[in-house]
């Protein structure tokens, strides 16, 4: 009998492996729709950021594309004084993960680790721009990777009782 015939022999559990590869800036974009007037006005900024975040599988060996997609609108009197977005990229080596973790990492983790890049890019690109600094406060990934875990769940949910209520 060989060892892994054997009672109680213990399996072999897969290696897991997680590794940031490389992080880029994919693609930016910065407009000030109203220069050089916004500047003679008087600033009242109102600011909207909006966050999204893409995967995508490079090969089958465990590599992932993560895009890191941060928004920022600035208005001031109610129209834009500037339009900054910023796609922060990085490839990830994960593999030998259980799918519920490996939607963390992809989903949570891996944006965690770009958002710094992104913001210091916003950053820059205010400031070049002539506007005040715009510092973006941290985000938790996390709590937003369990938010859309809830809410696809609260969905899903909905539509099975749905049919089966349809069928009766």
């Amino acid at each position: 009998m060989s060892d892994s015939q054997q009672p109680g022999a213990a399996t072999e559990q897969p290696k897991t492996e997680f590794a940031l590869q490389k992080f880029y800036l994919k693609d930016v974009s910065l407009e000030c729709p109203r220069s050089p007037q916004v500047f003679t006005g008087e600033w009242k900024p109102e600011t909207n950021v909006q966050l999204n975040s893409l995967a995508r599988p490079l090969d089958d060996q465990g590599l992932f594309e993560v895009e890191l997609t941060l928004t920022v609108t600035t208005k001031s009197g109610g129209e834009v004084a500037y339009l900054v977005e910023v796609k922060q990229a990085g490839v990830f080596l994960a593999r030998g993960f259980p799918k519920e973790q490996m939607g963390h990492l992809l989903a949570a983790y891996c944006p965690t680790t770009l958002f710094p890049f992104a913001r210091e890019a916003v950053t820059d690109l205010v400031s070049k721009a002539g506007f005040p600094q715009m510092l973006l406060a941290p985000v938790n990934f996390d709590a937003l990777y369990a938010q859309q875990l809830a809410q696809n769940h609260a969905g899903k949910a909905g539509e099975e009782s749905a049919p089966a209520g349809a069928s009766h």
